[in-house]
């Protein structure tokens, strides 16, 4: 059995475990790091990704602290026109490419095991089994073991989906969908996209921009979603009065709410968060980002079946239980019920340092590399777990309007207590993943006149923050009900 020694074996080499690696590569330069995972190149879920995938959040944020992911310029474009740009599909994976044979591999302290299985063990003995070829490798841990396999990522090239799918039903994933082209002599007469999430709408916006009618496309909705909308959410050294906006907003619509949907609906009212029917009450929110363009894309799609799960695709129809609904002959379906992060990770939340064991978690949601990448710093810059946990109470993961006021709590508890640590405010000023953290640090050094502006922010979040504990406390009691 092959045998190897390493500081740090961290487990997945994906966003997470990869924001991980590189703050931790710079911040204890004498440290060795073993990564593992699965699949055959870095970027985890992004290698099963569909390829017309892009991030839905602005790419300034996005990825690991030491590399920029996209150019720093203006779409003028697409339904992001006037934005700044979202990484697509073959950018993230070249990029996490880059980052592991430019960067880490050859620091000389990083060593990376791709379609290798981590099995398990304890204290400083672990193994790995590599998928090819079955054979284990055993790993002696000098410090810690990190699972960055905390949030279960699903996609739907992975996802089984939990409804009955009758022989002759066309059938794919949204992956499938760009190689239509192919079959030009028996291409589908219709189409029927099914999920309410983010994954559905990439799907749904795909189709109409590939020239698919909206009335050749039904839609699965179970449950309507609000959305941030992403014109606020634009890299901050441009848009920092924007991201200010965003975050008052949040706190003055929770501190003045009873409950969850009366947030949503002041939020909705003020543009903060869209949804795609005005007329219906969304009960779900996953944190998708999403532009007022595909909004009213999306909006064309009439043909929608609200409230209902699907129990069985036939060739010519929907099935909801005992109820059939016919559909045109030769209909495609797509299945988009994967969802990104299973939401019942919540239930197993941990303290994320642990002895010899890291789980790396969100610490303020849903910002997932910023997290990792902060939980690296933690570890390297504090002497106990007592310490460090302290300062990183992991942040719930929600995906109800009802539970959301709850993230909104926790989100301003988590920021107040990192700014008000020295050494965690100083490295959220040059962290590339933190939202504003770099761009307020240029301001003071320049002297800036919005300076004055945003120093009344801290104030007014503070004298709200009675009302958003208020709102935040009942979300918890009923997320920890559900």
């Amino acid at each position: 059995m092959e045998s190897h020694e390493t500081d740090y074996l961290i487990v997945g080499a994906g966003a997470v475990g990869l924001a991980f690696a590189d703050t931790l590569l710079d911040e204890d330069p004498d440290c060795h790091i073993t990564l593992v995972d699965k699949h055959a190149a870095p970027g985890g879920h992004w290698n099963d990704a569909y390829s017309f995938v892009t991030l839905h959040q602005p790419s300034a944020t996005y990825g690991v602290n030491s590399m920029e992911l996209c150019p720093d310029r203006v779409d003028t474009h697409g339904h992001n026109a006037g934005m700044y740009p979202l990484a697509r599909h073959s950018e993230i994976l070249a990029y996490y490419s880059r980052l592991m044979h430019d960067r880490l591999i050859p620091s000389g302290r990083v060593a990376y095991h791709p379609l290798t299985e981590y099995v398990g063990g304890e204290g400083q003995a672990h193994k790995a089994r590599h998928i090819l070829s079955g054979e284990e490798t055993r790993f002696t841990v000098r410090r810690k073991l990190v699972d960055a396999t905390w949030f279960q990522t699903s996609v739907p090239s992975t996802h089984k989906p939990a409804f009955d799918i009758v022989a002759g039903t066309r059938f794919a994933v949204p992956g499938d969908l760009p190689g239509l082209w192919k079959h030009a002599g028996d291409l589908p007469s219709h189409y029927v996209v099914v999920g309410g999430g983010k994954t559905a709408m990439d799907t749904a916006v795909w189709l109409l921009e590939a020239g698919v009618s909206p009335d050749a496309i039904d839609w699965v909705r179970p449950r309507d979603s609000w959305m941030f909308n992403r014109k606020l959410l634009q890299p901050a050294k441009h848009a920092i009065s924007d991201l200010v906006r965003f975050q008052i907003d949040l706190a003055e619509c929770a501190a003045s709410s009873e409950t969850g949907d009366e947030m949503f609906a002041k939020l909705g009212e003020r543009g903060t968060m869209l949804r795609i029917d005005p007329d219906v009450t969304p009960s779900m929110f996953h944190y998708a980002v999403i532009s007022e363009g595909e909004v009213d894309l999306l909006r064309t799609i009439t043909r929608v079946h609200r409230g209902m799960r699907v129990t069985a695709l036939e060739p010519d129809a929907l099935v909801f239980g005992d109820e059939r609904v016919e559909l045109p002959a030769n209909t495609l379906f797509v299945d988009c019920t994967a969802r990104a992060v299973d939401m019942s990770a919540g239930e197993r939340v941990t303290p994320i340092f642990a002895g010899d064991r890291i789980t790396l978690q969100t610490i303020q949601t849903p910002m997932i590399p910023y997290s990792a990448a902060l939980a690296a710093f933690l570890e390297t810059n504090f002497e106990t777990d007592a310490e460090r946990n302290a300062l990183c109470p992991p942040a719930p993961l929600t995906d109800t309007t009802a539970t959301y006021p709850y993230v909104v709590m926790a989100n301003l508890m988590s920021t107040a207590i990192l700014s008000g640590n020295a050494k965690t405010n100083a490295w959220n000023a040059k962290s590339r993943l933190h939202p504003t953290g770099p761009a307020v640090a240029a301001m003071m050094a320049r002297n800036d006149p919005q300076l004055m502006e945003l120093g009344k922010v801290g104030p007014k979040i503070r004298s709200l923050m009675p009302g958003v504990i208020k709102l935040g406390m009942t979300a918890k009691a009923l997320h920890e009900e559900s």
